[in-house]
C-alpha cells in the first residue's frame, strides 16, 4: 500500500482534488472506482499501469522494493471482480500467498477469495484465487476446470524466474496460459526489464512495459566504525552538478582503524615472546542494536548470513539485558504469543525452545530464519509489522519473503556462504537487502548499515550501494515431467516450437545477433588481410598455407621425438642402481650425482631415484629432469651406513663421487644428440615449399605477417560461428534428447503418451523420473507407511551436510532393500541420460529416511529432532515436501497398485503435531 504524495501535504482539500483531477485525466472508470478504495492518490507509474490494463494490455511493472506494485495487481483483481471474471494471484512462495489472501479477504471478504498452496485449499473456485506458481503451472498441465472464466494472471515477484531450481516454472506459466488471459507481471528493479519486456510482449502480444527507478522513501547508506555511524557518501556541487561521492573521512578512518588494529597486535608484553595477534573483534550486537536505537534508527533488521549466527545474535541481547519494550508491550507480546501457540502441545514447545523465543520477544528482540518452526516465523512477522518487536536477526531468506519492511537494514558482512565457497554479495542482493529499508506511509527515509571489519573496504560498501539494478537472466530448461505434459497436450512438434518462445532462448538469440554481427564484421576484416598479402608471382595464401602445414608437422615431429625420449629416460632410468653415476643434463640439478635409491615404483608418473650431487645436495630427481635417455658414467661405493641427514656422510660421499668421474664427464654432459632424420612428410612439404613461386619474392615476409593475421582472425571467426550454432535452438535440442531419454524408457512413442508417461506427467518433482520408475519397477509394493515414507523421503531431501559426512542411518530390512534398489536404478537412469548428453538426475539422499519412518511410526518429536539433527523448521519443511510428493505418488501409482493406499495411510500418520499446526512452509 502507498502513501500519500507528501508534496500535497500543505495544500488545500481544493487544491489537492484539482491536482487530483489533473493526474487523473483520461483514467477509464474502472480506475477512478478503483482509487476511491484508498485514501491516497496512486503514484504515475501505477497510474499509467493500470490504465494500460484497462485498456486491454498485459502489463510488466519494474520498480523498487517498497514502491507499490502490488496495487497494480490488486487493480487487476478490481478489474476481474467488476467483470464477473477470475483473476488468479501467483506468488513464489506460501508464506507470501498466505499473506496476500489475507489482505484480499479483508477487502473483498472470505466468500470472494479462494487459496491453494498445496497445503491449503480453501474455496479454490472463488473469482479471487491466491496461489504459488507450481500450483497454476500444474493447473494448466492438467486442464484444470477452475481455468475457466479466467481473465488476469498476477504474477508478483516474477523475477523469480532467474532462481536456478524453480524459475522454469514462471516460463512455463508465461508461455502456457491462454491468449485471452492478461498478465500482469510485477518485478523488482532490473537492469534488463526492457528486454524481459520484449520477450513478453513476443508471447503475449499488446504488453505495457513500465519501469520506474524511483524510491518512493529514499535510502540513506552508512558504514558503522566501531560504535561511530559514518555517512556511505557525501555530496558534492550544487543543483545539477551535484553528485555523491564516498566519504573521505569514512575512508581515513577505516585506514586509521587498521593500523591501529596491526599497531596492537605488534606490542609486545613483558613476557620474551609477543602474544598471538588478536583477531579483529566486531562491535557488539546488542551494542550495535543500542547504537542504533540512540539515533532513532530502530526497528532494525540485522542480516547474518547464518542461522546459528542470528539466534546466538538473539542469545547475546538477552545476555546483555539489552530491553526495547516496555512493561505493557511486553505483556502484549506474551498475550499474542501465547494466543497463536495455544494449539501446540506444552512438550512440543519445550522441545522447540519456546522459553527463549518468548523471552527475546518480551525484550523486542528476535531471529528469523528457514531453520525456526513456521508459527514462530510468524509470530515474529506479525510482531515485527504492529512496532513490537524492535530487533530482528534474519538471514537473507527474509529479503526474498514476507513484507516486512524496516526503518533500518544492517548487514554484517559483505560476503556469505554458498554451500561451497565464501563468495561476495552481488549488486542485486545487497539491494535486494537494503529494498526492506524505509517503511512507506510511515518513515520519511530509510537508512542501511554496513557494519566495518579489516576486511570490508568502504570502496567496495559503495559499489554495491551504487550498483541499483541487477539483470534478469532465465534459468529455463525443459524437464521430464514438463516433456510428457507439452507432448501429450500439444504433440511433439508444437512442444518444440512452443519451448522455443522460452526467455532462455529470447536471450540466447539476442546473444546470437551479437555474434553473428561480429562474424560479419570478422569475414570483411578476413577479405581485407587477404588483398594484403596478395603477391605478383603467385597465390600467396596457398603459400602460406603450406608454411603452416610445414610448421604444424614439425610441431607434430617434435612432440613424437620428445615422447620418444621421454619413454626411453623413463625406461633408462629404471635401470640404474645404487652407486651408479650419472649426468644430470639440465636445470638447477645438474651435473654429476650418485644414485642413492632407484626410486622405481614411488611415483605414478615414473621412477624416481634419489641422487647425492657432487655439491653434497640429496635431491630427489623425476623423469622430468631427464629429457633424454641416461646411461651410468661409473660406479662408486654407497657405504651401508651412509645417511642422507648425515652432513659428514654428505661430504664423503661426494669426495668420492668427484675423485672417481673422469675428467671427461663435463664434455659427455655438454654431448647432444644426434639430430633426428626428418620424416619424408616434412621433407615433401620443404621441397614443395621451395619450388613454389612466391617463394622468391623479395616482399615474402610481409606477405607473410598479413597472411598470419588472416589465419588467426580465421580461427577466432570459427570459434565464433561455433557459438552460433551452439546457442542456437538450445532449448528446442535439449528437448529432443529429454524425448529421446523418454522414447528409449518407453513413456514417449512419437507424439503418444503412453500410460507410464501420464503417471509421470502428475509428478512434479526434481526427481520425476526416478519416482515414476521405481513406481514401475514397483520397488515399493510390499512396504508399510512408514517404510514407504523414508523412502519416498529420499526423493525429495538434500544434505545441508558436506559430502564427507558420515553415512546417514537408514532403517533396516525392506526399507533397505528398497533404498538400495532405488540408488541402483539412478544409476542406470544416469547410464541413460549420459548416453543422451543430459544429466538431471541428482542421487537420491538417504539423510531424512531414519527420520521419516520415525515420525510416521508415531514417535514423539522431542526423540526425533534430537536424533535427526534438523532445525524445527527444516523438520517442518522436508516432512511438507515429503506430504506433497507422497500425494503425487498416491495420484500416479497404477490402478490397483497397493502403493495408492500406503501413500495416503502414510500421509496421515505423518500430518500430525508440528506439521499439522505449521500453516506454511
Amino acid at each position: 500500500m502507498t502513501a500519500p504524495d507528501t508534496q500535497s501535504a500543505d495544500q488545500s482539500p481544493a487544491q489537492r482534488y484539482a491536482r487530483y483531477r489533473a493526474r487523473t485525466a483520461g483514467n477509464g472508470p474502472a480506475l477512478l472506482d478503483f482509487q476511491t478504495l484508498y485514501d491516497f492518490e496512486l503514484d504515475r507509474f501505477q497510474i499509467e499501469a493500470c490504465r494500460a490494463l484497462e485498456g486491454g494490455s498485459g502489463v510488466l511493472v519494474a520498480a523498487p522494493t517498497g514502491s507499490g506494485k502490488t496495487i497494480v495487481g490488486e487493480f487487476a483483481v478490481h478489474l476481474a471482480l467488476a467483470a464477473g471474471a477470475k483473476c488468479f494471484y501467483t506468488t513464489p512462495i506460501k508464506a507470501l500467498s498466505n499473506q496476500k489472501y489475507a489482505d484480499l479477504v479483508r477487502r473483498y471478504g472470505p466468500g470472494k477469495v479462494g487459496l491453494l498452496t498445496g497445503d491449503n485449499s480453501v474455496n479454490g473456485e472463488a473469482p479471487i484465487v491466491v496461489m504459488t506458481t507450481e500450483v497454476l503451472r500444474n493447473m494448466l498441465y492438467a486442464g484444470s476446470s477452475t481455468l475457466g472464466g479466467l481473465a488476469f494472471v498476477v504474477m508478483d515477484e516474477v523475477h523469480y524466474l532467474a532462481d536456478r531450481f524453480r524459475g522454469a516454472v514462471w516460463e512455463e506459466v508465461i508461455i502456457h496460459v491462454p491468449d485471452s488471459v492478461r498478465i500482469v507481471a510485477l518485478s523488482a528493479t532490473v537492469s534488463n526489464a526492457e528486454e524481459f519486456g520484449e520477450w513478453l510482449q513476443a508471447v503475449r502480444g499488446d504488453t505495457a512495459v513500465i519501469v520506474d527507478e524511483h524510491r518512493p522513501v529514499p535510502l540513506f547508506q552508512h558504514m558503522l566504525v566501531g560504535t561511530r555511524l559514518y555517512d556511505l557518501f557525501v555530496e558534492t556541487g550544487k543543483g545539477k552538478d551535484r553528485q555523491g561521492r564516498l566519504n573521505p573521512q569514512l575512508q581515513r578512518m577505516a585506514v586509521e582503524e587498521v593500523r591501529r588494529a596491526k599497531v596492537n597486535q605488534g606490542r609486545r608484553t613483558g613476557h620474551r615472546r609477543a602474544p598471538r595477534p588478536q583477531r579483529f573483534r566486531p562491535p557488539p550486537r546488542p551494542d550495535v542494536i543500542s547504537r542504533l536505537d540512540r539515533a532513532g534508527l530502530l526497528p532494525a533488521i540485522t542480516f547474518i548470513f547464518s542461522r546459528a549466527g542470528c539466534d546466538a545474535a538473539v542469545q547475546q541481547c538477552l545476555q546483555a539485558g539489552l530491553r526495547l519494550t516496555s512493561k505493557e508491550e511486553a505483556e502484549e507480546i506474551r498475550a499474542h504469543v501465547e494466543l497463536r501457540t495455544a494449539d501446540i502441545p506444552r512438550d512440543d514447545l519445550r522441545v522447540l525452545g519456546y522459553g527463549d523465543f518468548l523471552a527475546g520477544l518480551e525484550r523486542g528482540v528476535a531471529a528469523h530464519h528457514a531453520g525456526m518452526l513456521p508459527t514462530f516465523k510468524e509470530i515474529v512477522e506479525e510482531l515485527f509489522e504492529r512496532g513490537l518487536i524492535r530487533a530482528v536477526f534474519a538471514t537473507e531468506t527474509l529479503a526474498l519473503g514476507v513484507n516486512m519492511p524496516a526503518r533500518t537494514v544492517v548487514i554484517e558482512k559483505l560476503d556469505k556462504w554458498n554451500g561451497e565457497a565464501h563468495v561476495n554479495l552481488t549488486p542485486g542482493e545487497y539491494t535486494q537487502l537494503t529494498g526492506r529499508a524505509g517503511r512507506r506511509g510511515i518513515d520519511v527515509e530509510g537508512h542501511a548499515v554496513v557494519v566495518w571489519n579489516p576486511s570490508v573496504d568502504p570502496m567496495s560498501a559503495a559499489g554495491l550501494a551504487g550498483a541499483r539494478t541487477y539483470p534478469l537472466n532465465s534459468s529455463f530448461r525443459p524437464s521430464y515431467n514438463m516433456a510428457v505434459n507439452l507432448v501429450g497436450a500439444v504433440g511433439a512438434e508444437r512442444a518444440r516450437n512452443l519451448l522455443e518462445e522460452s526467455f532462455a532462448q529470447f536471450q540466447a538469440d539476442r546473444a546470437v545477433v551479437g555474434l553473428a554481427r561480429q562474424v560479419r564484421k570478422n569475414e570483411d576484416a578476413l577479405a581485407g588481410y587477404a588483398k594484403a598479402a596478395d603477391c605478383e608471382l603467385g597465390d600467396f595464401m596457398e603459400y602460406a598455407a603450406m608454411r603452416r602445414a610445414l610448421s604444424d608437422r614439425e610441431a607434430v615431429a617434435s612432440r613424437e621425438r620428445s615422447q620418444n625420449r621421454r619413454a626411453e629416460a623413463a625406461k633408462s632410468l629404471e635401470r640404474l642402481r645404487p652407486g651408479d653415476v650419472i649426468l644430470v643434463p639440465s636445470g638447477r640439478r645438474s651435473g654429476v650425482a650418485v644414485v642413492l635409491d632407484a626410486g622405481v615404483g614411488r611415483r605414478s608418473d615414473g621412477p624416481a631415484p634419489l641422487v647425492l650431487t657432487a655439491s653434497r645436495s640429496v635431491q630427489r630427481l623425476s623423469v622430468q629432469d631427464f629429457p633424454r635417455a641416461v646411461e651410468p658414467v661409473g660406479r662408486v661405493r654407497v657405504p651401508k651406513s651412509f645417511s642422507p641427514r648425515n652432513p659428514q656422510d654428505r661430504r664423503d660421499l661426494a669426495a668420492t663421487l668427484r675423485a672417481k668421474v673422469p675428467d671427461d664427464a663435463a664434455e659427455r654432459r655438454r654431448r647432444r644428440d644426434t639430430p633426428a632424420v626428418d620424416d619424408a612428410e616434412i621433407g615433401r612439404l620443404r621441397a614443395e615449399l621451395r619450388a613454389h613461386p612466391v617463394h622468391a619474392c623479395p616482399d615474402r615476409e610481409d606477405h607473410a605477417r598479413w597472411a598470419e593475421r588472416y589465419f588467426r582472425l580465421e580461427r577466432d571467426t570459427e570459434q565464433l560461428r561455433r557459438r552460433v550454432e551452439g546457442r542456437s535452438q538450445v532449448i528446442a535440442r535439449t528437448f529432443d534428447r529429454v524425448c529421446a531419454v523418454l522414447e528409449q524408457l518407453g513413456y514417449l512413442e512419437g507424439d503418444t503418451v503412453t500410460d507410464e508417461g501420464r503417471r509421470l506427467g502428475r509428478i512434479y518433482n526434481e526427481l520425476d523420473l526416478l519416482t515414476a520408475e521405481s513406481l514401475r519397477e514397483g520397488l515399493w509394493e510390499t512396504l508399510e507407511p512408514a517404510e514407504l515414507a523414508a523412502c519416498v523421503s529420499a526423493l525429495v531431501f538434500e544434505s545441508r551436510q558436506s559430502d564427507e559426512a558420515a553415512p546417514p542411518r537408514v532403517p533396516s530390512g525392506r526399507v533397505r532393500d528398497a533404498l538400495e534398489a532405488m540408488v541402483r536404478l539412478w544409476r542406470e537412469l544416469s547410464d541413460v541420460e549420459r548416453d543422451h548428453q543430459v544429466s538431471f538426475l541428482r542421487e537420491p539422499d538417504l539423510g531424512l529416511a531414519w527420520t521419516a519412518h520415525r515420525w510416521a511410526s508415531g514417535d514423539d518429536l522431542d526423540e526425533v529432532l534430537i536424533d535427526a539433527g534438523l532445525t524445527a523448521g527444516d523438520f517442518v519443511r522436508a516432512v511438507k515436501q515429503l506430504l506433497d510428493l507422497l500425494g503425487q505418488v498416491a495420484d500416479a501409482a497404477p490402478e490397483g497398485s497397493r502403493v495408492r493406499t500406503t501413500a495416503r495411510r502414510a500421509m496421515d500418520a505423518m500430518r500430525r503435531g508440528v506439521v499439522a499446526y505449521s500453516s506454511v512452509t
